[in-house]
């Protein structure tokens, strides 16, 4: 049996601001702003999903961004290996920068997806989202 892996949020915590929490899958289209980050602020990814059937092992996050069409940035980090339980995990990345300066700010889009160890795509999303002087 196959491991069923269901992502329900994915909370940006920005430091000093509220959080942003965004229901997944976003119901929202790839060209709508999900969110908007202040140029130079410190913040962090926290996902909440659920396991369920059988262990998921060396579950990947994996993320692009582009600006205006070029690539900016790219994300790969190992989750782990989760097995099925009833209440959700919650696993929260390292802290990042957003970028700053006059060429920084503006619309970014971006695509992320949980592969696991046997390349099974668990959730595959594309979102946008801005950057901009003050909150």
């Amino acid at each position: 049996m196959e491991p069923e892996v269901t992502f329900l949020y994915l909370v940006i915590v920005p430091h000093g601001h509220q959080e942003i929490s965004l229901s997944l899958p976003l119901q929202k289209s790839a060209s709508d702003i999900a969110f908007t980050l202040k140029e130079g602020c410190k913040y962090s990814l926290k996902f909440t999903f659920m396991v369920r059937n059988n262990i998921v092992s060396g579950l990947v996050y994996e993320s692009r961004v582009w600006k205006s069409g070029l690539p900016v940035d790219q994300t790969h980090c190992m989750l782990g290996t989760f097995s099925p339980q009833r209440e959700p995990y919650v696993h929260v990345l390292e802290e990042e920068t957003a970028p700053s300066g006059a060429l920084a700010r503006g619309s970014y889009t971006a695509k992320t997806k949980f592969v696991d160890d046997d390349r099974r795509c668990h959730l595959e999303v594309s979102y946008s989202f801005e950057i901009k002087k003050d909150w």
